[in-house]
């Protein structure tokens, strides 16, 4: 039984106990019972399981390794090193610390200057100056800074330039346990990864209507709709999340209605109840 079976079943009955002849009277059984299957009709968990075809697709076009690309507005932390350390320090610009009670007796760390991408993909680097870094994969803007700061060494250098994302997140809203906004630390999560961090869908989720709210490089938003019960959803171009993706879980009819359950469902079950003492007591008249 489902938890909306329950839910009702009980409401049902703390409407109709109070009348007598219910249990006693064959007739009104039949009526409850109806009552009952009419309420209950939209409860229906055949859509609950996730890939429910996953025996007849093919998932040989999932085979992709995912990169996530460098969006306006992201946070990049940048690191060369070298193996003469002053020679990469013009490279790992650092912002001071303020200094609490607490950490006077402490040695920390410093912290390394990050970089936001402005609206048209650029980032200022130090001597370097202005570079492109918008469209380009981690790799990629990693192989570009690389080639701008080698003039700046010695040719017995060999530098490595680490880029990472600082400010990739992704938000689930909606019918999930635990709705809100993650931090994704390896830049890499798939639709079922976001869920999964939140929980998993309750049972009240919509699966086949999931929404995926995107904003690309232009700033364009757009909305995708996702089908979890579906096992073709691995081979979707949206399978796996960018930053600042929003999933959106609807509510299914039975969590809906239920949002005015003081109103309309007391209403239904008045009705019922009022129906149920009718049968009663025209059962008590004819016999």
């Amino acid at each position: 039984m489902t938890p909306c079976f329950w839910h009702f079943f009980l409401r049902f009955y703390s409407l109709t106990r109070f009348h007598k002849m219910i249990i006693s009277k064959k007739i009104i059984l039949p009526v409850a019972f109806a009552a009952v299957i009419m309420i209950f009709g939209s409860c229906s968990n055949k859509n609950v399981a996730y890939f429910q075809n996953s025996n007849i697709v093919n998932l040989e076009q999932s085979r992709v390794l995912y990169d996530a690309r460098i969006m306006p507005k992201d946070v990049l932390t940048i690191t060369v090193s070298t193996s003469d350390a002053d020679a990469a320090a013009p490279f790992n610009m650092t912002v001071p610390t303020p200094l609490t009670q607490s950490m006077r007796t402490t040695t920390s760390q410093p912290l390394l200057q990050s970089y936001l991408v402005d609206n048209d993909g650029y980032i200022d680097f130090p001597r370097v100056g202005r570079l492109h870094v918008g469209g380009l994969t981690k790799s990629q803007a990693e192989r570009v800074i690389l080639e701008k700061i080698k003039p700046y060494m010695s040719k017995a250098e060999t530098p490595i330039v680490t880029v990472r994302m600082s400010n990739y997140k992704i938000s689930v809203l909606g019918e999930v346990t635990r709705p809100g906004m993650y931090t994704v630390t390896n830049e890499k999560i798939s639709i079922l990864e976001a869920l999964a961090q939140a929980g998993d869908l309750t049972i009240y989720g919509v699966r086949n209507n999931v929404k995926l709210i995107r904003e690309d490089s232009t700033g364009m938003k757009s909305i995708h709709v996702l089908n979890l019960n579906d096992a073709n959803i691995i081979n979707s171009p949206y399978y796996y999340l960018q930053q600042n993706d929003i999933v959106y879980v609807e509510p299914n009819k039975v969590k809906a209605q239920n949002s005015s359950v003081g109103s309309m469902t007391t209403l239904w079950f008045s009705a019922t109840s009022i129906l149920i003492s009718l049968t009663s007591l025209l059962y008590n008249i004819l016999n």
